[in-house]
C-alpha cells in the first residue's frame, strides 16, 4: 500500500523548470527513474496480469489517465477513455462435426478430434471443397482459390504456409507471416464466399496432429473464465464458423494421411495450387457460443499543436497496456503473467514521451494522441476499435509509432519495424537515431502483423514499431520488472519522442509506399 500512496504522489520533477527551446528541453524529462516507478505499478501482482476486460486493467488505464491528466494533456471529446464494446465467448453444450462420405456418417469428439475457433458459431451443411494453405497472395502471384468456386461450400484448409522448411521461401519459411494466421484463413475463406472453414495441421512439417483450435477454459486444466476470448461486438458477423480438425477427421477425408502429405509436397515444390472438390463428402459443423457484452477502455491523452494550417493533423504513439492475465496455478507456484516487458515497458515508454512533450514549453506544430490500447493480445482489437472508430479523422493522422516490448535484451540494440512500408518513416528513424546510437536490426518485418501499428498501415497511415525482441520469459509468469532494462526504455522512449517531435514539426508528410497501398 505505501508503494502504492508513494506512486499516485506528484512526481518531483513536475517543479523542475523547463530553461530550453527545442527538443533538448524534451529529451531531458524522459528518465529511467520515473520508468522503474511507473513500471513496478503496471507489472505488479496486484495488476493480475492486465487481462482484457478485467478490474485490474481499469486500473492500470486510470493510472494511464492519471498520468496524462496530471502532466496537462487534455481528454479527447471530455474523457481521457474510449470505450470499447467486446462480446466474450464460452463453448455452449452443443458443439458437432459429423462427415457424410459415401452414405457412412463419421461422429467426431470435441476436443479429442476437433476444437472450434473463437471466431462465429453457427450450424451449416455443405459440400467440402480442399483449399490448400487457404491464402492468396498476389504479390507472391499465389492464390490457393484460383480456379475454383467455394460459394456455399465448406473449405477444408492446411495450417502454416508453403515452404516451410524452406528459409528462402517468399512466405519467409519457420518465420511466420500473416499468411499463417487461422484469422486469416477463415477471412479469407469467407471473402470467397465459403459458409464453413476447418484447419488441419500440415502432416509434412508437423508430427503430432492434434487439433488446437482455441484454448478453451472448458476443454483445458487450470484456465479461469477470465481468459475466454473476446471479439469486438461489430465483428461476429463477417466471419464464417471455423474449427481446427485432427488426424482423426485428415484420414476419415483424405483415407490416409500420406495422401494429403502428397498434395501437401506438390503444393511446396511448386508453389501452385491444388484444391479440388471432394466428390459424395458432406459435413456437418456446429458450434455453439455462450456470448455476454464487457468493455474495456482504450486511454487517451491530447497534446494540441499551436500551427494554424498543421494543428488539425495529429501523430499518434500508441502502446497496448494489456497482457495474459493469470492462470488459477498449483498452490506455491507463480500464476501472474505480470507482462513486465510485454508490454507495461511500452506503456511506461510511451507515458515518458507524453511528459516529454507535454511540459515541453516549445509546442509542436501538428497535435499528437497518445494511446494506451487494450485488446492487443486477443487480436490487436483496441487498435482495430480505434481505427474503425477514429477520435480524428484518419485523413487527418499522419503517422503512427507504436512501442511493444521496449526493455530487454542489449541496451545498444533496437529492432526497426515497418521500414519496409514507409521508407520515409525509416530515413526518419534512422536520422534521428544518430542522436541516440541504437545499432538497428532490420530481420522483423514477419512480425509486423502482430502488433497494433499493423491496424494503421492497413488504413493507409504510415507507421514505425521499436521492438527490442523476444526473449524467453515471452507470455510466461517469468515476464517480471526484475528483468526490465529501465535505461534502454529511456533510451527507446527518446528515440521516439526525437521522431514524433521531427514529423509534428515539420511541413513533410511521411507516406506509406506505394506497394503497402496497394495491399
Amino acid at each position: 500500500m505505501r508503494r502504492f500512496l508513494i506512486l499516485i504522489l506528484p512526481v518531483l520533477f513536475l517543479s523542475c523548470a523547463v530553461t530550453k527551446d527545442g527538443f533538448k528541453s524534451g529529451l531531458e524529462l524522459i528518465t529511467a527513474e520515473n520508468i522503474a516507478q511507473n513500471i513496478s505499478f503496471l507489472a505488479s501482482d496486484s495488476l493480475k496480469g492486465r487481462n482484457t476486460p478485467s478490474p485490474e486493467l481499469d486500473i492500470a488505464g486510470n493510472f494511464i489517465a492519471e498520468r496524462f491528466k496530471q502532466y496537462g494533456l487534455k481528454p479527447v471529446n471530455g474523457s481521457y477513455f474510449q470505450r470499447v464494446e467486446f462480446v466474450r465467448i464460452d463453448l455452449a453444450e452443443q458443439n458437432a462435426l459429423i462427415l457424410s462420405k459415401n452414405g457412412e456418417q463419421i461422429v467426431f469428439k470435441l476436443g479429442e478430434d476437433f476444437i472450434p475457433f473463437n471466431f462465429a458459431d453457427g450450424e451449416i451443411e455443405a459440400e467440402v471443397i480442399f483449399a490448400g494453405y487457404g491464402i492468396t497472395a498476389k504479390e507472391y502471384g499465389y492464390d490457393d482459390y484460383e480456379g475454383i468456386d467455394v460459394k456455399d461450400k465448406i473449405v477444408v484448409v492446411l495450417r502454416d504456409e508453403p515452404q516451410e522448411s524452406d528459409t528462402t521461401s517468399v512466405f519467409n519459411g519457420k518465420n511466420p507471416t500473416r499468411y499463417s494466421f487461422p484469422r486469416y484463413k477463415a477471412q479469407n475463406a469467407f471473402e470467397h464466399g465459403a459458409v464453413g472453414v476447418i484447419i488441419i495441421p500440415d502432416p509434412l512439417n508437423h508430427s503430432i496432429l492434434k487439433p488446437r483450435g482455441y484454448v478453451w477454459p472448458k476443454l483445458y486444466k487450470n484456465l479461469p473464465r477470465a481468459s475466454l476470448p473476446i471479439q469486438l461486438s461489430y465483428q461476429l458477423s463477417k466471419m464464417p464458423p471455423s474449427i481446427e480438425a485432427g488426424e482423426n477427421f485428415i484420414k476419415a477425408l483424405f483415407g490416409d494421411i500420406q495422401v494429403l502429405k502428397d498434395i501437401q509436397r506438390s503444393i511446396d515444390e511448386t508453389l501452385k495450387p491444388k484444391s479440388f472438390k471432394f466428390e459424395n463428402v458432406k459435413i456437418k459443423m456446429k458450434i455453439s457460443f455462450a456470448k455476454e457484452k464487457v468493455y474495456a477502455n482504450n486511454v487517451v491523452g491530447l497534446i494540441e499543436g499551436e500551427d494554424e494550417k498543421l494543428k488539425d493533423e495529429v501523430i499518434i504513439i500508441g502502446a497496448h497496456y494489456d497482457h495474459v492475465g493469470y492462470t488459477t496455478g498449483t498452490m506455491g507456484k507463480d500464476s501472474i503473467y505480470n507482462g513486465a516487458d510485454d508490454n507495461a515497458s511500452g506503456t511506461v515508454g510511451m507515458i515518458e514521451v507524453a511528459k516529454a512533450f507535454a511540459l515541453n514549453k516549445k509546442k509542436p506544430k501538428r497535435s499528437l494522441l497518445f494511446i494506451a490500447f487494450c485488446g492487443e493480445e486477443k487480436g490487436l482489437l483496441g487498435s482495430r476499435y480505434y481505427v474503425d472508430n477514429p477520435l480524428f479523422p484518419i485523413e487527418k493522422t499522419v503517422a503512427m509509432i507504436n512501442l511493444d516490448m521496449i526493455g530487454r535484451n542489449s541496451i545498444d540494440s533496437l529492432i526497426l519495424i515497418g521500414w519496409s512500408y514507409s521508407e520515409d518513416m525509416k530515413r526518419i528513424a534512422e536520422e534521428e537515431n544518430q542522436k541516440i546510437g541504437f545499432k538497428f536490426s532490420y530481420d522483423g518485418e514477419r512480425d509486423f502483423p502482430r502488433s497494433d501499428q499493423a491496424n494503421f498501415a492497413r488504413k493507409g497511415i504510415p507507421v514505425i514499431f521499436f521492438h527490442s525482441g523476444e526473449h524467453e520469459d515471452y507470455h510466461k509468469v517469468s515476464d517480471e520488472v526484475s528483468k526490465i532494462n529501465f535505461a534502454k526504455i529511456e533510451k527507446v522512449a527518446k528515440l521516439c519522442y526525437l521522431v514524433a517531435y521531427r514529423i509534428a514539426n515539420s511541413d513533410f508528410k511521411p507516406k506509406l509506399n506505394e506497394d503497402k497501398l496497394a495491399n
